[in-house]
């Protein structure tokens, strides 16, 4: 180390523009909430001897497997794996999928050390099959260590966490996929105006959300990174959708109505991080991503744990080339009385991931059908979710994404019961475009999480009382897993034999009778909505859609 504290690994002239080292030298604390808020303060971002302390000790207390290799692996097996080869030279490991190694200020040595810890690494990890984060992990890691060895034991103990409720690093594709998909559902519950940006400007808006942790793992200056992951060390994954989401938000703040840089919306984002300097300091981005009001973290898991399983059906365990989401409503397969194929993707682009590469698949039309309650269930019965959508003899169009079989009406012995989660959504397309969800999301002061020993965990079973089922997941946002003040923000769906009824407290947002002749639409509690159309209407189609995998057919 030099004066400053500096390894041989790092680029003192750089190091000294990119991070200033004034602050305090010793952390007192012990306690988990104020160790969280100093980190949030960047207490121990002012200096680089103090982050390097503040790193040992919280990723030597990280809980690990039993067989975690630590340095006197590395200097046991790091001359057999690299051999004679200087560290510039080095292939990088197939389960960084063609990533960078990020500069972060190395010089050439630290360079080439990132690559020997990477090859070590995938010596020790053969399970580790997909890991494109690894390299800036480990190239900042580099620089608070005293050598390759310590590095490396670094790294390790973040890869061998064995804390099932605490997620560090997505380690295989199945693992990094699910997160694409996860951080796509929170960009369009918590960033809809970015969200609708991205629907309009890009061919596939999938493959943007699927980039989210290179804009944090390698776009990010060095000195915005190292702040982000001084938090994840001490609260975990949750803060890497945090800041991501913030990154969307002030890149859509600042090119809002302006014409993108290049036609690639994909490229416009990265250079957006890469420069983010000129748009909001480390500090600010950090607040601003800590002022989103994020699900809790079971609940994340639960999101999570639902588009792994949605993956694993369709067979999508290791890398392969993604299908345009657009391409789910094909042009020329897509017949609808009620909407155009442009709107259908519209409401395509507001569903949960794990179900927008599934095809619209029509169960019911009143003008195939009839317009018969009865048949409508009929034809719903069995499939999960589904998509309501009404036209008015005013020609208004309405509806809702509705998360639950309509099934579920039934054990509530003939009597009009609610079901449903708070996925479901209710909205309107003409005479203008608009989206009203679940009262929770946008003001989750309304409620918080029960607790830990009340909620259904990611790991317990939820035993549905409409299938039987055992090995059923606790769906995502089920409102048992919310203290909430009173039933009234929770009223989803509710069918009965004479009217559909979808949102209540204080109002509905919709109510058709049985004939599917009349309906009503009015302000609800459940999702704080404005009418859809006009109060009182006449019907003049009704359909029904459901969502057919076009791998399972």
């Amino acid at each position: 180390m030099d004066a400053q504290g500096y390894n041989c690994f790092v680029d003192r002239d750089k190091m000294d523009a990119a991070i200033q080292d004034l602050g305090p030298k010793e952390l007192s604390c012990t306690e988990l909430q104020e160790l969280k808020q100093l980190a949030r303060q960047g207490y121990w971002a002012r200096s680089y001897a103090l982050r390097g302390k503040v790193y040992q000790r919280l990723i030597r207390d990280i809980p690990c497997r039993t067989v975690t290799p630590d340095a006197s692996v590395y200097s046991d097996v790091v001359g057999k794996i690299v051999g004679k080869h200087s560290g510039s030279s080095l292939p990088l490991p197939e389960f960084v999928d063609n990533t960078q190694v990020p500069s972060y200020c190395l010089n050439p040595r630290g360079e080439g050390a990132v690559r020997k810890i990477l090859l070590c690494i995938a010596n020790q990890f053969p399970d580790v099959s997909f890991c494109p984060a690894l390299p800036a992990v480990v190239a900042l890691l580099l620089h608070y260590s005293t050598d390759e060895a310590e590095c490396f034991e670094k790294a390790c103990r973040i890869l061998a966490c064995n804390d099932p409720s605490r997620k560090l690093i997505d380690q295989s594709f199945l693992a990094f996929e699910s997160s694409c998909m996860t951080f796509g559902d929170l960009v369009n519950k918590y960033c809809q105006a970015a969200h609708k940006l991205m629907v309009a400007v890009s061919e596939d808006v999938l493959q943007v959300y699927a980039d989210w942790q290179r804009w944090l793992f390698g776009e990010l200056p060095l000195s915005y990174f190292a702040r982000v992951f001084d938090v994840f060390l001490v609260e975990g994954y949750k803060v890497l959708y945090r800041v991501a989401l913030a990154i969307l938000k002030f890149f859509h703040k600042v090119r809002a109505g302006q014409p993108l840089e290049s036609d690639n919306v994909k490229q416009d984002i990265r250079a957006f991080v890469k420069d983010i300097a000129k748009t909001v300091s480390p500090e600010k981005l950090l607040e601003k991503a800590f002022a989103i009001r994020l699900f809790s973290r079971k609940e994340i898991q639960l999101l999570q744990m639902a588009n792994e399983k949605a993956l694993k059906r369709r067979g999508i365990t290791v890398k392969q080339k993604r299908q345009f989401v657009h391409l789910a409503v094909h042009a020329e397969n897509f017949h609808s009385e009620i909407v155009s194929v442009k709107e259908m993707r519209d409401i395509w682009s507001w569903v949960p991931e794990r179900f927008a590469l599934c095809q619209p698949l029509l169960l019911f039309s009143s003008l195939q059908h009839g317009y018969s309650l009865t048949r409508f269930y009929f034809q719903c019965e069995g499939h999960e979710p589904t998509v309501l959508l009404i036209k008015t003899t005013q020609k208004e169009v309405c509806g809702a994404y509705l998360s639950t079989d309509w099934s579920e009406r039934n054990k509530f012995g003939g009597k009009l019961g609610f079901f449903g989660t708070g996925e479901c959504f209710v909205f309107r397309l003409q005479p203008e475009v608009q989206r009203y969800e679940w009262v929770v999301i946008k003001h989750p002061e309304l409620t918080r999480p029960v607790s830990s020993e009340t909620t259904a965990t990611p790991a317990l079973l939820c035993h549905s009382a409409s299938s039987g089922a055992s090995d059923r997941l606790s769906p995502f946002l089920a409102a048992r897993h919310f203290n909430l003040p009173s039933k009234t923000e929770s009223l989803f769906m509710a069918g009965g034999s004479d009217c559909l009824i979808i949102g209540g407290g204080g109002g509905q947002a919709l109510y058709v009778d049985g004939d599917l002749n009349r309906g009503r639409t009015g302000h609800c509690d459940t999702f704080n909505n404005q009418p859809l159309c006009s109060e009182n209407f006449l019907i003049a189609a009704v359909e029904a859609w459901g969502f057919q995998d076009p791998d399972i057919q």
